[in-house]
């Protein structure tokens, strides 16, 4: 990395902590440092919701899910537009009627203090590992690239962003957000344009997603209806559509950024604005991922993307043998590039040759191959390595082939995106600790300036935690997955407790509590039994479902306990 780089890099990242300190240190009250006086516009609201979602592990792992996998992830998003319409009718209206500033505090009011305890703890311990993660996920960049020790990058990146957010609470937030989502998306685009620069100069767009379509990487929608496939369009329009719909409704670290709209209006103007906008996003990052694969067609790649693993190796008496394999490799890659040209050549008379099309995909199975004995050498050398390299595939590519200068601005997009998704999370950590759990158990009321100084302390707390939770951190799959994963166990039930306080005034307190506990725990039995004890691409259950399994659960249990058990409680009068 040139000195231009590290130019880029740095003043961004400056500017952004320092733009934020300076618009938003006049806080004056816990409203105003919770919901930011209720004074965001709504493209505000909506580039807040988006920053929020867009950390460094969607931009480091998203294009690694499609080099390897193809599009088919997108349809992870498919039921969020339409989780994005109820929210903004339902949600929004409910929680600015009850003036709360969490959405927890709204399951106080509606039931009682049991459900809004369990509810908030389910949220702080989901999200508080949530938020480590995505400061691990820059702390793998930098240490690739600087060498230094991951967990005093994590420290550095965690304190970098409890600078400003300490500061001034959701203001900092929103206001950092815009310039984070600015950078982001120009970063982003000139990467986009930039590969498609590099590819073989007689290559159309056509072409390359020809060679992707030939690779199986341009498989976007699958109608299976197996449920051990973990992106089909039913997982995605239901299991998706109840994970969007839990996340932006009852979330703190998404309820928080609408609920700092202006009005009701303006709030749902810039979650709609979210809804319109993500599932291009995404599907955009991820094609950004499946050119970097047609780019690799081209050009040399590493048996292991991941550099920490080449150096694991070469300090092992198994060095020869990886040798082996790389010179293996290298054949195939200009076995791959010759292969590719001829059938370049062919589209470009208008003959997709299906006998090219074939010799692709075979030497794609043999590059496989040695990519899986290259792990089995990795794992020989040191069992406690971690030979899943989708996350680094990105990053090698921004490293090794990218200008000077470019390669500065797409690490500041990839830090600005965990510092925006990081700054969300400890906001909402924060707003969540000292609203449903300080606040409610002090027996004696404190002034406005007293629940000021604990918002700011524990969101001092939080970044504590998270910087702990992300130097812990390890590879599951590939982070992104991570995250949705450990969403998926605890959102069903939020969701069906949230549900049914909306939808369903006859449910009472006691039964949608004991209900909640009783899917939960539900929850985790399936998940150990059908994802967690089976290798990776053998689980029995894709964990979208987890978030239907769980709300629906939640639903019918509430209903049968009110009908049979807690008939005589009080119905609720809005």
């Amino acid at each position: 990395m040139q000195l231009f780089d590290w130019i880029i890099l740095i003043v961004t990242l400056l500017f952004i902590v320092s733009y934020g300190v300076w618009k938003t240190n006049d806080s004056k009250n816990v409203q105003d440092y919770i919901l930011g006086n209720n004074e965001t516009p709504w493209h505000v609201v909506g580039l807040s919701v988006m920053a929020t979602q867009a950390s460094a592990i969607t931009f480091l792992s998203t294009p690694g899910q499609a080099y390897h996998d193809g599009m088919g992830f997108v349809q992870f998003y498919f039921g969020l537009p339409i989780a994005m319409v109820i929210v903004s009718l339902t949600f929004i209206p409910i929680y600015h009627k009850y003036k709360v500033y969490t959405a927890y505090e709204y399951l106080g009011k509606r039931f009682d203090t049991r459900t809004r305890s369990l509810a908030a703890f389910l949220f702080l311990f989901q999200r508080g590992l949530g938020t480590g993660l995505t400061i691990y996920a820059p702390a793998i960049i930098l240490s690739g690239l600087l060498g230094w020790n991951i967990n005093y990058l994590n420290i550095i990146i965690g304190l970098l962003v409890i600078i400003y957010t300490v500061t001034g609470g959701t203001k900092a937030v929103n206001v950092t957000q815009k310039q984070q989502m600015f950078v982001i998306l120009l970063g982003m685009l000139i990467t986009f344009f930039w590969i498609l620069y590099y590819l073989p100069n007689d290559m159309s767009f056509s072409n390359a997603m020809h060679i992707a379509g030939a690779n199986d990487k341009m498989n976007i929608v699958n109608f299976s209806l197996d449920p051990e496939e973990k992106y089909t369009f039913w997982s995605g329009i239901t299991g998706g559509f109840f994970l969007a719909l839990a996340y932006f409704g009852t979330d703190q670290s998404q309820v928080g950024r609408y609920l700092s709209g202006k009005t009701v209006k303006e709030s749902q103007m810039g979650l709609l604005m979210n809804g319109l906008l993500k599932v291009p996003m995404q599907f955009f990052i991820l094609l950004t991922g499946v050119l970097v694969f047609v780019f690799f067609q081209f050009n040399s790649v590493p048996l292991n993307f991941n550099p920490n693993n080449k150096i694991i190796v070469e300090n092992s008496p198994f060095k020869k043998e990886y040798h082996a394999l790389e010179k293996k490799l290298e054949l195939v890659s200009e076995d791959k590039k010759v292969i590719n040209l001829l059938y370049i050549d062919q589209l470009n008379q208008d003959y997709d040759n299906p006998i090219l099309r074939k010799e692709m995909i075979a030497l794609s199975d043999k590059e496989k191959d040695l990519r899986d004995r290259a792990k089995e050498i990795i794992t020989k050398a040191d069992s406690h390595s971690e030979t899943n390299d989708k996350d680094y595939v990105f990053f090698h590519f921004i490293l090794n082939y990218l200008p000077k200068g470019l390669i500065g601005l797409l690490l500041a997009v990839i830090i600005s995106a965990a510092m925006s998704s990081t700054a969300s999370g400890l906001n909402a950590l924060a707003s969540t600790t000292t609203i449903d759990i300080y606040k409610r158990n002090l027996k004696d009321e404190k002034s406005d300036k007293h629940y000021l100084n604990a918002s700011k302390l524990f969101t001092l707390f939080w970044g504590i935690v998270a910087i702990l939770f992300a130097c812990i951190g390890t590879l599951f799959e590939n982070l992104i997955q991570l995250v949705n994963i450990i969403g998926s166990i605890f959102y069903g039930t939020v969701l069906g407790i949230f549900l049914v306080g909306i939808y369903s005034k006859r449910i009472q307190s006691d039964a949608i509590f004991y209900s909640a506990v009783f899917s939960q725990i539900t929850i985790f039995i399936i998940y150990y039994f059908t994802i967690y004890i089976y290798p990776s691409g053998e689980e029995k259950l894709g964990y979208l479902w987890l978030n239907f399994i769980g709300a629906t659960l939640t639903i019918v249990l509430a209903w049968l306990l009110e009908r049979l058990v807690f008939k005589n409680q009080k119905v609720f009068v809005s």
